[in-house]
């Protein structure tokens, strides 16, 4: 099951988010609310992913080089709008 979630992630972190939602605990276990992971489904897809997924590698939560990991996978989800913004522009 775990090759086929980071398969999905390669894809699309949010197919990887909406597998992980049905078929395990990991959202529900790393977020103590259902809206923090429905508003990174929409905003910051590949945050919320590597969030949860940091939370279960170690002792429950996220600490150490596990930040490294989550803000990196922020910097993507920012340059993924950056992508966009200047793909729009290039088309005006």
């Amino acid at each position: 099951m775990g090759c086929l979630v980071a398969l999905f992630a390669l894809i699309s972190p949010r197919l990887a988010l909406f597998f992980i939602f049905l078929f395990s605990d990991l959202l529900s276990d790393a977020f103590d609310s259902w809206l923090l992971p429905l508003l990174g489904f929409f905003l910051l897809p590949w945050t919320t992913l590597a969030y949860a997924v940091m939370w279960t590698v170690g002792t429950d939560k996220v600490s150490g080089f596990e930040w490294f990991i989550v803000v990196l996978a922020f910097f993507v989800d920012l340059s993924s709008y950056a992508q966009g913004g200047r793909a729009r522009d290039a088309r005006v």
